[in-house]
């Protein structure tokens, strides 16, 4: 089964349906190498390294002292 088709069947979730006008989606393209995927972002003007990490938390019980 497909990805859209486990979405559908555990979360009633149609992925390919619009929530605007009730239309259907379709997938254009899927990009697996890197190289298209950066020149993707590039080309849409988005970031093309990953957000930064926030540090780690300590353990809750020091959250209350």
């Amino acid at each position: 089964m497909d990805w859209a088709g486990l979405l559908r069947r555990s979360f009633a979730l149609d992925v390919f349906g619009c929530g605007s006008c009730g239309g259907s989606r379709r997938v254009v393209a899927s990009l697996t190498a890197p190289g298209g995927v950066r020149a993707l972002l590039e080309h849409l003007g988005l970031p093309t390294l990953p957000g930064r990490r926030a540090p780690a938390r300590g353990p809750p019980q020091n959250a209350w002292c």
